[in-house]
């Protein structure tokens, strides 16, 4: 079975009277090279245990049970068990949950499926709830070793992104707290089936034993983050002394900076994660 084959998904699809969804944002990958550019990036192999999230017919997931890997599959759309089922019949190392993923319980899954061991998570996600399950998967503090995401370019510049650039934001933050980013690979529309509308990026997110900052509170550090973004037009003194998320002020945030040696006319983005990590200690 060749599910990168136009024809033999839509034979496949056809057989179990499937219709796309919009509102799930359906976008089943039929490029090999892309294929195999997910699979090498995320540095899977026998005996590694695998969650993905949304494998849609099991193009994906197909390819990544043939690595000899321990592969769990979370899928919301109840159409699609069945053809699941068809598709990944010849895998005896594969099993599928029905769920939301945003609201299973990860960790008493990862004892269930994986033993507890590490694992690596791997998703073609839709792009409208990209920043809610990345969030999820970190803030749960599962072991996992690594994600390896396709997502919304737009979004992946942001995961990415370094701080002084349009694209950097509370995202670019929180990722870099938690991981190493990296770019794998684009996909662009003609890749998918249907073809969505914008361009996709896939992108590697390395997660570490620790974060990479050490922070006196992690609930004030990602307040203050958010708030930073919260107005970006605003000056950080600004955003920081009228926001909704964390109570300081003005004085207390002029007289941090002045410590840290920055201008209280600076913006949020002009500051780096360890900037953001000093800055949270001081006003803590």
């Amino acid at each position: 079975m060749n599910l990168c084959n136009p024809t033999e998904l839509k034979a496949l699809l056809a057989r179990h009277g499937f219709a796309f969804s919009k509102t799930l944002g359906q976008n089943f990958l039929i490029d090999q090279n892309i294929l195999e550019k997910i699979v090498a990036g995320a540095g899977i192999g026998e005996g590694d245990y695998v969650l993905e999230i949304g494998p849609g017919a099991g193009t994906l997931t197909r390819r990544l049970a043939q690595t000899g890997a321990k592969c769990t599959a979370v899928e919301i759309d109840k159409a699609l068990l069945p053809i699941l089922a068809d598709s990944m019949a010849e895998f005896d190392n594969f099993s599928l949950i029905n769920n939301d993923i945003l609201k299973i319980d990860l960790r008493k899954l990862c004892q269930e499926e994986f033993g507890g061991n590490s694992f690596h998570v791997v998703a073609n996600l839709p792009y409208y709830i990209t920043t809610p399950i990345v969030m999820k998967l970190l803030e749960e503090r599962l072991p996992v070793k690594s994600m390896t995401l396709m997502v919304q370019k737009e979004v992946a510049e942001r995961m990415c992104a370094e701080c002084g650039g349009k694209e950097y934001g509370a995202l670019s933050v929180a990722i870099a707290y938690y991981c190493k980013a990296e770019v794998v690979c684009k996909a662009e529309p003609h890749c998918f089936m249907p073809q969505p509308k914008v361009t996709s990026t896939v992108v590697r997110l390395v997660v570490g034993e620790k974060p990479n900052e050490d922070v006196k509170s992690e609930k004030f550090f990602f307040a203050l983050v958010k708030s930073a973004f919260g107005q970006r037009r605003k000056t950080l003194v600004n955003a920081l002394s009228k926001s909704p998320y964390v109570s300081i002020e003005k004085n207390s945030v002029i007289e941090a900076l002045k410590n840290m040696g920055l201008d209280e006319n600076i913006r949020g983005e002009k500051l780096s994660i360890e900037e953001f990590a000093r800055l949270s200690d001081l006003l803590n």
